[in-house]
């Protein structure tokens, strides 16, 4: 199963705070990166030549929408082909022909087909929540060692985290890596943060 490529999202409330910082590492540095690049490399070739079906396979992609048997979905939900039109900038015709390219196309139909949304974010709501967020911005969002380092800060100052959300380098101009804890992030972790390699920008709110 293919998660939303924009960004990975993860739960991690039932987890030991050792376990949550094993299951980020081994999901962002071992599978999502490689897969979603993977992924979009493969959506590319066969779209490349139309440009206006490349932009919808984008908005399925960015936002975890699967295409089964000519129709779109937001996990079992059936979204109109003219919403994503809408969104795309596009007519539906076009929405419906790259469906249709979509499912005709063994390769395109079985990674459209395994997309799912990969769930609610706590980032937006995360100050109504007393939640604390870092976002951090990689220099390059490959440097292995930037989550896990990140994960061992906040361990050792008491701050489990809830959430994690990594943005794909694919499609993302600027991805960043964003840490929702149980807690509000003191101020003075930031120079922490920016000791990690590959780190250029840390924010805390």
């Amino acid at each position: 199963m293919l998660f939303s490529s924009t960004y990975l999202l993860v739960h991690l409330g039932i987890l030991t705070d050792l376990k949550r910082h094993e299951l980020i590492y081994t999901l962002l540095h071992k599978n999502v990166h490689a897969e979603a690049c993977n992924m979009w490399s493969s959506i590319k070739r066969y779209l490349e030549d139309y440009p206006e079906r490349l932009r919808v396979a984008r908005i399925l992609i960015e936002n975890g929408l699967s295409a089964r048997n000519g129709k779109i979905y937001l996990n079992d939900i059936e979204i109109p082909p003219v919403r994503v039109a809408r969104v795309a900038g596009v007519d539906r015709r076009t929405v419906n022909e790259t469906l249709n390219t979509i499912k005709t196309n063994r390769e395109l139909r079985q990674l459209f087909e395994s997309i799912r949304s990969a769930g609610l974010s706590l980032k937006e709501s995360a100050k109504h929540l007393n939640l604390g967020v870092v976002e951090i911005t990689p220099a390059n969002a490959r440097i292995p060692g930037i989550l896990a380092n990140s994960a061992s800060i906040l361990a050792k100052n008491g701050l489990s985290i809830r959430q994690a959300i990594v943005d794909d380098p694919e499609l993302s101009p600027e991805p960043k890596l964003t840490l929702i804890v149980e807690k509000k992030i003191p101020g003075e972790l930031i120079p922490e943060f920016l000791k990690i390699l590959g780190v250029v920008k840390v924010s805390v709110y």
